[in-house]
């Protein structure tokens, strides 16, 4: 006889769908990491990151992580980049400069919804970081005045990223929604947030250089 064991991940997930009460272990030995992730979320190759999902029936609900460069810098903590709130900025900075446009009319905000240090069950302490930016841009990029170039939201993410640190590196979990749904994705979020482990790496790797470049 097999028996199953109920994890905490799928008790979560049973309170946001019955569809998505499985979940499998992500684990990356070379690099030192591992993550829970829904089932339903489909792997995409080829992003440029170390790895990357998505939820195939919202492809902008997405998750991946990405990994310092060991020769950058040395961390023996996420406290080296100073508090959660300093890691909230240079995180929102760092996805700002990811998303910027050379479209002429393209005007961003942004802002720090959550910065949160956190010390999980293993001992080590994590930073937990939301931010939200949303895009707006004028359909006549040419118009004289500001009336003939009004602005509308093409838009909308709310983004959620955690931060450890093992083998002298920093790693980065991203998790990402359109803000109108983040919500409903939020209790998933907090189990692959809570999930996040790093451990002792097999072999050093090349680094995945989307993602928080601390250090630079």
């Amino acid at each position: 006889f097999f028996f199953k064991q109920t994890t905490a991940y799928e008790s979560s997930l049973g309170l946001v769908g019955s569809e998505m009460c499985i979940r499998d272990r992500y684990t990356d030995a070379i690099d030192g990491y591992g993550f829970d992730r829904p089932s339903a979320w489909v792997e995409v190759r080829g992003s440029g990151n170390d790895v990357f999902f998505r939820d195939a029936s919202e492809v902008e609900t997405n998750a991946f992580v990405a990994v310092s460069s060991p020769s950058s810098s040395a961390y023996e903590s996420v406290e080296d980049l100073g508090t959660a709130e300093d890691a909230a900025k240079r995180v929102l900075e760092q996805y700002v400069g990811e998303l910027m446009s050379t479209r002429l009319g393209v005007r961003r905000e942004k802002e720090i919804l959550n910065a949160r240090r956190r010390t999980k069950s293993d001992g080590k302490v994590y930073y937990d970081v939301e931010v939200r930016i949303s895009s707006y841009s004028a359909r006549n990029q040419y118009g004289l005045t500001a009336e003939d170039r009004p602005q509308t939201l093409e838009w909308d993410r709310t983004l959620r990223s955690a931060l450890g640190t093992e083998n002298g590196k920093l790693y980065e979990l991203r998790l990402q929604s359109p803000t109108a749904s983040y919500e409903k994705n939020s209790k998933i979020f907090d189990v692959m947030v809570d999930s996040f482990r790093q451990f002792e790496a097999d072999t050093p790797s090349v680094s995945s250089y989307i993602g928080l470049r601390i250090g630079q």
